[in-house]
């Protein structure tokens, strides 16, 4: 699947049109900075005006989004902006619905929503900002940290297991999965175009540096000296194929993915053909990386995981409103004259 670009602007609207007046609040240096400018180019590319895009967020830095975004919006509670979002999506299904989100507000208490909005595939966007800490409420493990993480909460090391976002994404049913990262910023583009262009909820995790209380979580994929070797970048229909050289590739050893050397007895003939539309090997995709500080690990993959059509919710249910309406089915005035009546004493 080609991978879009940005070569077809709205010639009416730029990027300075989707910024607000307002002043960005966000500590210096943080991820969150490049998210949104590349959120502003790639909008007037939509060809959407501006008063049809709704933006909705929950609680955490990155929750401050809609106030940056000349969109309408809603900064809304803690963990519930997708039901928000699902709810204004069923309304009003003409709207293009964005939710901002982060790794504590979407999967921790709001992860309960999430995973019904995926399963129900409402026609959505989700930017998952994960960077691995509770930066809002000043440095707290999150749901996504690492076993053994200090933190202020956890001063001996956190005990919990970590969500992998797209694992649990994949296991709701999830429609579309991706991956980008804040310090690559065409990739970034290219996956905010991808998510738009799907039909149904498409799921983009977004590793975001938090500068000030887990600086350097995401720096071995995002560092020139390391990130040919360390991050694997899919395209539909290609091998998977990295390094510094373009020398190492992946292939299936029966059901176990494992690196090798191209030129030395292998071939781009004999590794993994990345298949979009492949729910096993999706699957394995998002679990096939260990700690990359161990030896013999595999690389990282970003880019689009699993894509595909399954009918969106608010479609399905305004059918049956037109249906219910149509066939008079639904009548409020039999219903109250009805006998299914209760005392309560």
């Amino acid at each position: 699947m080609e991978t879009p670009t940005l070569n077809t602007p709205t010639p009416a609207l730029t990027a300075k049109d989707f910024a607000t007046d307002q002043e960005v609040r966000w500590c210096p240096g943080c991820g969150d900075y490049s998210i949104l400018a590349q959120v502003q180019k790639v909008m007037p590319t939509l060809g959407i005006a501006r008063e049809n895009i709704a933006i909705i967020s929950g609680i955490g830095c990155s929750s401050r989004f809609p106030y940056y975004m000349n969109t309408y919006g809603m900064h809304s509670i803690h963990g519930r902006a997708t039901a928000i979002a699902s709810g204004l999506k069923a309304t009003r299904p003409e709207l293009s619905v964005w939710i901002v989100t982060g790794d504590g507000d979407s999967l921790s208490i709001g992860g309960n929503h999430t995973i019904h909005l995926l399963r129900r595939n409402f026609d959505v966007n989700i930017l998952l900002f994960n960077n691995q800490i509770y930066g809002l409420t000043k440095g707290q493990y999150s749901p996504t940290s690492e076993e053994q993480k200090v933190t202020k909460s956890t001063p001996m090391g956190s005990i919990d297991h970590p969500f992998n976002p797209l694992a649990l994404a994949l296991g709701a049913d999830a429609t579309f999965i991706a991956r980008s990262m804040d310090r690559d910023p065409k990739h970034l583009q290219a996956m905010l175009l991808r998510s738009h262009g799907h039909k149904g909820a498409s799921f983009l995790e977004i590793y975001q540096n938090c500068n000030i209380f887990n600086d350097g979580a995401f720096e071995i994929f995002t560092e020139k000296g390391s990130k040919a070797e360390e991050t694997l970048f899919l395209e539909h229909g290609q091998p998977l194929i990295f390094g510094a050289n373009k020398d190492k590739g992946i292939r299936l050893n029966g059901f176990r993915p494992e690196v090798v050397q191209l030129n030395e007895g292998f071939s781009a003939d004999d590794l993994w053909i990345h298949d979009e539309q492949d729910l096993i090997k999706a699957q394995m995709l998002t679990r096939i990386f260990d700690d990359p500080r161990k030896e013999g690990h595999l690389p990282r993959p970003f880019g689009v995981f699993y894509a595909a059509d399954r009918p969106c919710y608010e479609e399905v249910l305004n059918e049956q409103i037109t249906i219910a309406k149509d066939r008079k089915v639904a009548d409020l005035d039999a219903l109250l004259r009805g006998r299914e009546t209760w005392n309560i004493v």
